[in-house]
């Protein structure tokens, strides 16, 4: 299967490209910065700005799947890209007849998320770093979640909870419009993309997905995208955004 991954270059992206490779999709990445991404068989590396609308569509031009894991750092300025990049993706899926679109979103859309025995995540954690350091980027991703269930493509929207890194894939928790867990691997948002690349069960639907089986280090995972992202201005890939929600 021809699948393109936009965001190529964040920690989503990179697991994406790494398991749907091994699944031996033929896979192409996209991404501003191409020379952050690895040359492999069967990997073919385009540089686009998913705010290009020529260039989103030239891309998407015989992809069987797209598949979008962008991302923005928090921040207190306006946000856009993840609304401006939904409507070029869903216009070149619609226009160039692809099957399927999945896009990363997040389980905080869902009002009804509140993880089970998660007081602290629930009445500290989430209230701040969710409501206010990640405000701006949630708003753009409810602008482009509409964006989504408005087209008439074949979608799916993914939404994860807090994003870490963990080696492989777990039997991860999946459930319609979020997931009751806290952390989510990004080994288990990859492979539950992948696996719904060729299912119906979440058409047209949300899609929550949770790990349960592991837990990360919460000041480890912190500091760790601190440091992956400081003094990142630059909106492309999923990073900072992906910290506990």
């Amino acid at each position: 299967m021809r699948i393109a991954v936009f965001g190529a270059g964040g920690p989503t992206g990179r697991a994406l490209l790494a398991q749907a490779l091994a699944a031996g999709h033929e896979v192409t990445a996209v991404t501003r910065r191409p020379r952050a991404v690895a040359a492999r068989e069967g990997l073919t590396v385009t540089a686009a700005d998913a705010r290009d609308a020529e260039a989103v569509a030239d891309v998407v031009a015989g992809q069987d799947a797209v598949l979008s894991a962008l991302g923005v750092p928090p921040g207190k300025g306006p946000v856009t890209l993840y609304s401006t990049a939904a409507r070029h993706l869903t216009a070149a899926v619609e226009r160039h007849g692809v099957g399927r679109l999945l896009v990363v979103s997040s389980s905080v859309l869902d009002p009804g998320w509140r993880p089970s025995g998660a007081f602290f995540f629930n009445n500290v954690l989430d209230p701040y770093v969710n409501r206010v350091i990640a405000r701006a980027a949630h708003e753009d991703m409810r602008r482009m979640e509409d964006v989504v269930r408005a087209s008439r493509t074949d979608w799916t929207i993914v939404r994860p909870s807090g994003l870490f890194d963990h080696p492989g894939p777990t039997p991860y928790l999946l459930a319609e419009d979020s997931a009751d867990g806290v952390f989510t691997a990004r080994s288990d948002l990859a492979a539950s993309m992948l696996a719904q690349v060729s299912e119906d069960r979440f058409s047209r639907r949300a899609m929550g997905v949770a790990t349960t089986r592991v837990r990360p280090s919460v000041p480890r995972m912190i500091w760790r995208e601190i440091r992956k992202n400081a003094g990142a201005g630059r909106p492309e890939e999923q990073g900072p955004e992906s910290s506990p929600r």
